[in-house]
């Protein structure tokens, strides 16, 4: 005899909560990780410590190169113009064949009207019954009923199945930040210098650490960054609050700067609730993830 638990009770005609979690059915729910999220000395586009850092005016930082090699790529607008100018032509024509289309209908429908009960023969040599009817051929298949049955679309035939159209959108004539889809050009970007710690060893090249030259404290993704579009020198916002934004003057090279030229830089998240970040990752599986058999799709956003 089975056990009487709600665990064990598996004759129901639904899933209990215990058997979904054991499949994987449903939204699955996963706390991110500080291995998930990016350090605030990665590039944003390829999320490796970044080699000659630039930045935005929106705070997001990236590898010279990188940030250069995209805007390139968004320069090269003229095979996305000619591709969008050929699709406008080509809707334009099958407008008019449209309305050709449907004026021979319109013609033809008057025509049957007319002349529908005049018997039509297609063969004048063969025999003719008493009452002139010809059978199949004396019926006359409009040309409606001929472009019905040619672009009849049967949908269970692969061969059969309409294709939806792939639409070209008219390219946008400004680049954008590939971070925050904002208009950027190459002359709003500006170069950021972080202060390396000298003192602490190396493991390798890669392996940096970034201090405030102000109150010499390491730069970690807890702390909110401040870069001054003037003169590139990154500090913590505790000092940039205090000291930049009252003598308004760069601590390291005494140049002058004002209170627009102080950029909050972007960062990644900690792995606490209290950075204000989205920290959990969300799936829908149809069946369970064990069965090997699970349709993902992604869950809608809440």
């Amino acid at each position: 005899m089975p056990q009487r638990h709600s665990k064990n009770n598996n004759d129901l005609a639904f899933f209990t909560y215990d058997e979904k979690k054991k499949l994987g059915y449903g939204t699955q729910r996963e706390r991110l990780g500080r291995d998930s999220i990016k350090p605030f000395d990665a590039c944003c586009l390829c999320l490796k410590p970044f080699i000659d850092p630039m930045c935005c005016q929106k705070g997001h930082v990236f590898c010279k190169e990188c940030i250069l090699e995209c805007l390139l790529s968004q320069k090269d607008i003229h095979r996305k113009l000619a591709a969008h100018t050929a699709q406008q032509k080509q809707e334009k024509n099958e407008e008019e064949d449209r309305l050709v289309q449907q004026k021979a209908r319109e013609l033809e429908a008057f025509d049957q009207q007319n002349h529908g009960a005049i018997p039509q023969y297609n063969d004048r040599n063969q025999s003719q019954d008493k009452t002139g009817f010809h059978g199949a051929n004396s019926v006359k298949v409009t040309s409606y009923e001929e472009e019905a049955l040619r672009t009849m679309k049967a949908f269970w035939l692969p061969s059969a199945t309409p294709a939806a159209p792939v639409k070209v959108d008219a390219p946008s004539m400004s680049t954008v930040c590939p971070e925050g889809n904002e208009k950027l050009t190459l002359k709003s970007l500006f170069s950021v210098y972080y202060t390396e710690d000298n003192n602490e060893k190396k493991k390798s090249s890669l392996d940096k650490t970034f201090i405030c030259p102000s109150c010499k404290v390491t730069l970690t993704n807890t702390l909110s960054l401040v870069a001054l579009s003037s003169c590139g020198h990154v500090f913590c916002k505790k000092c940039a609050d205090r000291f930049m934004a009252v003598d308004k003057v760069c601590l390291v090279c005494s140049k002058g700067c004002k209170e627009r030229n102080l950029v909050n830089l972007a960062k990644g998240g900690t792995g606490f609730a209290g950075h204000d970040d989205n920290l959990e990752a969300r799936d829908f599986k149809h069946l369970g993830s064990g069965s090997g058999l699970g349709l993902v799709r992604p869950a809608a956003k809440t």
